[in-house]
């Protein structure tokens, strides 16, 4: 009887839920902390040897590589000439050493005869293609190039054309946009192809007449893309002294603050923090890269306030500073409960910050934010901007329903340093807006009859039911999928022919809800791809449940043990896993 009265009280909250929860709550907010898949196709022929002497295309890509985020991105490199002389597939950043192997990958790059960008394009659609697509991370192509193709006899340029073509198309179909980047220092550009190929994407098109500019203007991409802004501080010409710079941290959202140092000549650098303590450069919370073109100091997760940068530069040379902040923010949206809208009609909105999968209450992230309502109207497809009102934790405003159409709505904030936009919701103003359909001749029965009354009361009833089972129902797969782990995995890979192994690999629980598979603690490494199928659920109490549908061997204490219908883990258990594909094997510990 319990149980029957804890069913029925939770079915009506969830009914009782359903009915009241805003219409938008049934979406999912916009991502946070978004991942980025890029691929640097950079023009390698040998008129670089002119328009870029000093190769400051290779120091811009490796200051963007410097600017990913420490942990998550993927960054491939294509270099072309009129055909790929080298490349290097999507690389996971787990580490500074994964940062350093790309880098060194572009100091190797040599330069070849003649150009096709169809060519860097074409290659870089295929790697994105092969090794993109993971869940939360956004793909996008930054092409550079100094000028028209230049091909050689075995190629036609209808040929590089339709290559072109259909990159650029397949490109559109899968949400790939290219940056182009034109490095115009002859003045012979072709300008118009590289602002199609941007233009047709969804991309942007950038065009220097000096290679020195390249590092700021891949900064640039990176922001764009991830919907943050270059923040220019105060550049300054260096006088052979430390000179201050102030770098404000406004807020506790910021999760990287990237200060770029744009300098020919190398500089040397020390920061303060904002209780006026010296910091240890590099440190566990402060990256430090340098080259000949640039140095950038990524703080992670750092203190707000005021903090004072101190640069020493080499007398007379111009320095410029700029910085970008990496925001955990995202918007969520919430409209009126109604499914049903006429002309005339004043559609309530609200909107608020979301940091770290909570609603924001730091005041300060509201402070200086502006936010406006897109509304889209997808027949006459023409949107329309409405101010939101800010308010100390949030943002509203109406929304007025001009003409029976569809709309598409959603919110954009934007602060000094982001912009965000929720994810959209359509309403519709159609039904109620359309002329009543003719009406057929009655052949119900006479009014206050029971046959009036009873079927659409059992209608009602029956319909609460399914709405009730669907919502109990739902409510229970959501609570499996959204489990939470507690604790950490320690993860060892030992190859068997050599017995070397990995140093440990300590990979936190408490990212993944539901479920997660060996491969994903392994990083996806191609060569673990039989490890998809060993996969871990949370457990009752702090355990954690193991299932084994691959051919791997799995032993505990020395013995093998079958766990297709699972196993549960204790804390301290340790476990070996052989693989079958490869002669190597996985050791994973599991630690409260």
């Amino acid at each position: 009887m319990k149980t029957n009265k804890m069913i029925i009280t939770l079915a009506a909250a969830v009914l009782s839920l359903l009915i009241s929860l805003p219409f938008s709550a049934f979406a999912a907010p916009a991502a946070g902390d978004t991942k980025i898949d890029a691929v640097l196709s950079v023009d390698v022929s040998s008129s670089m040897n002119e328009s870029d002497v000093n190769k400051v295309s290779y120091e811009a890509m490796k200051m963007f590589i410097d600017m990913a985020s420490v942990q998550g991105d993927k960054v491939g490199v294509v270099a072309y000439t009129d055909q790929i002389l080298r490349e290097k597939a999507l690389l996971k950043i787990n580490s500074a050493q994964d940062k350093q192997n790309l880098k060194s990958f572009i100091d190797q790059l040599t330069r070849g005869p003649y150009t096709d960008v169809a060519v860097g394009v074409n290659e870089a659609v295929k790697i994105l293609e092969s090794g993109g697509g993971e869940a939360g991370h956004v793909p996008l192509i930054v092409l550079l190039t100094d000028g028209n193709n230049s091909l050689n006899t075995g190629k036609t340029q209808e040929q590089s054309d339709q290559m072109l073509n259909q990159a650029v198309k397949k490109a559109k179909e899968k949400n790939i946009p290219i940056y182009t980047i034109g490095l115009n220092a002859d003045g012979k550009l072709n300008k118009d192809a590289l602002e199609r190929i941007s233009n047709e994407t969804g991309g942007k098109l950038f065009i220097t007449s000096t290679a020195d500019n390249l590092p700021k203007i891949l900064s640039e991409i990176y922001a764009s893309h991830l919907k943050l802004k270059v923040v220019p501080l105060t550049g300054f010409t260096a006088n052979g002294d430390f000179q201050d710079v102030t770098v404000n941290i406004p807020n506790a959202s910021v999760l990287e603050a990237n200060i770029s140092i744009m300098s020919s000549k190398p500089v040397e650098v020390k920061l303060v923090n904002p209780a006026g303590q010296e910091q240890t450069i590099p440190s566990d919370k402060i990256v430090f890269s340098s080259s000949s073109a640039y140095t950038l100091i990524k703080l992670l997760s750092p203190a707000q306030g005021d903090w004072k940068l101190r640069i020493k530069g080499v007398p007379k040379e111009k320095i410029d500073i700029n910085l970008i902040y990496n925001y955990d923010v995202q918007v969520s949206m919430e409209l009126s409960s109604s499914i049903s809208y006429k002309p005339g009609d004043a559609v309530p909105v609200k909107a608020y910050l979301q940091a770290n999968g909570q609603k924001a209450t730091d005041a300060s992230l509201y402070k200086n934010a502006k936010a406006t309502l897109l509304v889209t109207d997808l027949d006459t497809k023409k949107t329309s901007e409405v101010p939101l009102t800010t308010a100390a934790q949030g943002f509203e405003g109406t929304m007025k329903v001009a003409e029976a159409h569809d709309y598409e709505v959603k919110v954009k904030v934007e602060d000094a340093n982001f912009v965000r936009e929720s994810q959209p919701a359509s309403i519709s103003a159609k039904k109620a807006g359309a002329a009543p359909a003719p009406t057929a001749p009655s052949t119900t029965p006479a009014e206050g009859s029971s046959a009036t009354l009873i079927t659409p009361i059992a209608w009602i009833g029956g319909a609460l039911l399914l709405l009730i089972a669907a919502a109990l129902f739902a409510l229970s797969m959501w609570k499996k999928a959204n489990k939470g782990f507690f604790g950490q995995m320690v993860v060892e890979v030992k190859d068997e022919d050599t017995g070397d192994r990995t140093s440990p690999q300590y990979r936190k629980l408490n990212a993944f809800k539901g479920k997660v598979d060996l491969h994903q603690l392994l990083q996806l490494a191609p060569e673990f791809a039989e490890t998809k199928q060993i996969i871990f659920k949370p457990g009752p109490g702090d355990t954690i449940v193991l299932y084994n549908q691959s051919s791997c061997i799995i032993e505990k204490g020395g013995r093998v043990f079958d766990a297709v219908q699972g196993k549960e883990l204790k804390n301290n258990d340790r476990i070996k896993i052989s693989l079958q594909n490869v002669n190597k094997s996985v050791t994973v510990e599991y630690l409260k």
